[in-house]
């Protein structure tokens, strides 16, 4: 598959309502603050689509990939980030096959460690 296809990028912020809504708040002010190029969609505590945890979504253009990501990993504050390009085929993008790529930024499962 050709990169170029890549419209944009989607980072989905996951958190629980009642024991982690506010730092998921406080990552949002640090990224609208840090990155006015990236949008900020709507908070969602409950499951919408394919999510099956609370979430809202970070989207951005390619151009920020190389500045953002390696923020958002170091800035996360313990939530747990789902990163995927945007193709286009918004079904095809959040799905994780070996046809599309997408990266969990989280906690280390507990048999890692």
């Amino acid at each position: 598959m050709n990169p170029e296809i890549i419209q944009h990028y989607h980072a989905h912020v996951y958190y629980d309502p009642v024991s982690s809504r506010d730092r998921a708040a406080r990552l949002r002010e640090h990224v609208a603050a840090a990155f006015p190029g990236v949008t900020l969609g709507r908070w969602h505590d409950t499951p919408v689509g394919p999510h099956t945890q609370s979430m809202y979504q970070l989207a951005f253009p390619p151009s920020l990939l190389a500045s953002f990501l390696p923020w958002l990993m170091l800035n996360r504050d313990g939530l747990s980030i789902l990163l995927h390009p945007g193709t286009g085929d918004a079904y095809a993008d959040h799905i994780d096959d070996e046809q599309r790529c997408q990266l969990v930024v989280s906690e280390r499962d507990s048999a890692d460690r």
